[in-house]
């Protein structure tokens, strides 16, 4: 039997593992990657060569079996260098997770090993034009003929679209059953009748390709059904929410972690009149107020994964709670970064005006800021 400390050992070099390939692969190269918007593929090669992917996989599948706890860390660590990175990473964790939790056992065996090593790449695809963060109000339909799906329809703002291998994607199957009529599909890049529009020019997360999907007669087999008919936000529900919302929080603490550390650097550095600007009162109770942004979110964070690992049901409700905190904290932190560097703070040549874009795009992104209220607010009183 495994000893307690020997899993906390190893637990803690995943982290540090995470940490130096952020630092030395990914960091280096995020500025441009926001520039170009290009997207990160080495970086994310890197993490599979890592086995990064595998993080939250069964043993069984190839994983490392961990919970939620270590995942948020590892993604912290990776969004301290780099959101966007952070950011395609758990979309495709998340969908891996997915496939292994629902999927058959031939899809499983096709696509697991590939996606551990990130040698394809996955996402997901829920939202569309017409829908917004309401998975419950899509419309792209996916008709039932013979032994294919014919889907029609459209998604978009799509991490990874265009890019990703592979996408698991929330369908109508029975319009007449509401909820209960949405399927996910496994749709493949090339699959005849799926295209992709440009890369949106977004204020943030540049690099993460995000992009509209079309499907127009796009035949898709039966046999990529992941579950069954029916049953497709309880597929979604336990992926993206039950996992995809912890590394969405902690991509929002990574970025409110860096804007810290470059602001207490730049504290030290930047003199005026031949004295540190940190010696000022003004500075340091920005500084103060950051770290405890920073640290009470982190904390909070990995209080709700716990919760969530000991009791999956109530993974819902802690990840809902822990994004909606962490997303609006980050916001707060790296505000308060631009301030502490003034004018340096608002040029593109320091990170801390990438890091506010970035964790702006956090409270929109799975679901907004407002949706994550009314969840947590009808939770308490019980509608």
């Amino acid at each position: 039997m495994q000893r307690q400390g020997d899993t906390t050992e190893r637990q803690g070099q995943i982290r540090e593992l995470a940490s130096k390939i952020a630092k030395e692969r990914i960091a280096p190269n995020a500025a441009e990657y926001d520039r170009s918007r290009s997207f990160p593929l080495e970086a994310i090669r890197s993490l599979g060569e890592a086995g990064l992917p595998g993080l939250i996989i069964s043993e069984a599948e190839g994983g490392a079996g961990e919970g939620r706890t270590r995942f948020a860390g590892v993604v912290q660590e990776i969004a301290r260098a780099c959101a966007s990175t952070a950011l395609i990473y758990t979309s495709h964790v998340v969908a891996a997770k997915a496939i292994e939790v629902a999927g058959s056992e031939s899809m499983k065996k096709k696509w697991l090993p590939a996606m551990l090593r990130c040698q394809s790449l996955g996402a997901f695809a829920v939202h569309e034009p017409g829908s917004g963060s309401n998975a419950g109000a899509i419309s792209t339909r996916a008709v039932r003929d013979g032994d294919f799906y014919i889907v029609n329809g459209s998604k978009f703002f799509i991490t990874s679209g265009g890019e990703a291998d592979v996408y698991l994607v929330l369908v109508r199957t029975d319009p007449e059953k509401g909820p209960q009529g949405m399927s996910t599909l496994l749709i493949e890049k090339d699959t005849p009748g799926l295209s992709f529009g440009q890369p949106e020019d977004k204020m943030g997360l540049r690099s993460t390709s995000s992009r509209e999907m079309s499907f127009s007669d796009c035949r898709v087999p039966v046999e990529n059904l992941i579950g069954n008919e029916g049953e497709g936000l309880q597929v979604i529900g336990k992926s993206v929410v039950g996992w995809g919302f912890y590394g969405a929080a902690a991509i929002s603490v990574g970025i409110a972690k860096a804007a810290v550390e470059t602001s207490v650097r730049h504290a030290k550095e930047r003199t005026i009149a031949g004295r540190p600007i940190g010696v000022h009162q003004a500075v340091q109770f920005m500084i103060s107020d950051m770290i405890l942004g920073s640290e009470s979110a982190e904390s909070y964070l990995h209080t709700s994964a716990s919760r969530a690992d000991a009791s999956p049901a109530t993974a819902a409700l802690n990840g809902f709670k822990a994004k909606l905190h962490a997303s609006e904290m980050a916001v707060d932190v790296a505000n308060k970064a631009i301030q502490v560097l003034g004018g340096h703070g608002y040029s593109r040549e320091y990170p801390v005006e990438r890091l506010f874009r970035d964790a702006r795009g956090l409270t929109l992104h799975f679901k907004t800021s407002e949706w994550l209220r009314q969840d947590v607010a009808k939770a308490a009183m019980g509608i």
